[in-house]
């Protein structure tokens, strides 16, 4: 017998897929809401800024680098990934499961320009960190006054 952990935040996305289904149902689907339409968790991210860049940390424990997905167009940062169930583990039986599994998707859009050439992403104990430079135009100039 498996037991698995309700998760009303899964309720939730599904909620939301479904009326973003409602109001994009005229539109072609875009490879994106594909993947936002298959995820079954989103990740837990930390977004800071300061003068040069904005830093995203992104906590996906048990995943492998290879399972996760980046992509950045028209100024929007996306990260997919899955995380592999236990029970694609044969021969376990399963007495508490409150991690979450399956596919996750994760989006965001800056609010000024940034430089897609220099982002930059690592991989540590679980965290993925993602750095992305500002543009040279959005940030901010000191004037003198003569």
């Amino acid at each position: 017998m498996t037991l698995t952990r309700w998760n009303p935040a899964t309720e939730f996305n599904a909620l939301q897929r479904e009326v973003n289904r409602l109001f994009n149902g005229i539109s072609p689907k875009t490879r994106q809401s594909e993947e936002y339409d298959s995820a079954v968790w989103t990740p837990m991210v930390d977004i800071t800024e300061d003068a040069e860049q904005y830093s995203l940390h992104f906590d996906i424990p048990g995943i492998e680098k290879k399972d996760v997905k980046m992509n950045f167009a028209d100024n929007t940062l996306t990260v997919s990934g899955d995380r592999a169930s236990l029970d694609e583990q044969k021969g376990l039986t399963c007495h508490r499961v409150e991690r979450a599994f399956g596919k996750f998707y994760r989006s965001f859009t800056f609010p000024t320009m940034v430089n897609a050439e220099k982002i930059s992403a690592g991989y540590k104990d679980g965290v993925l960190t993602v750095t992305v430079p500002k543009a040279e135009e959005s940030k901010p100039k000191q004037i003198t006054i003569n």
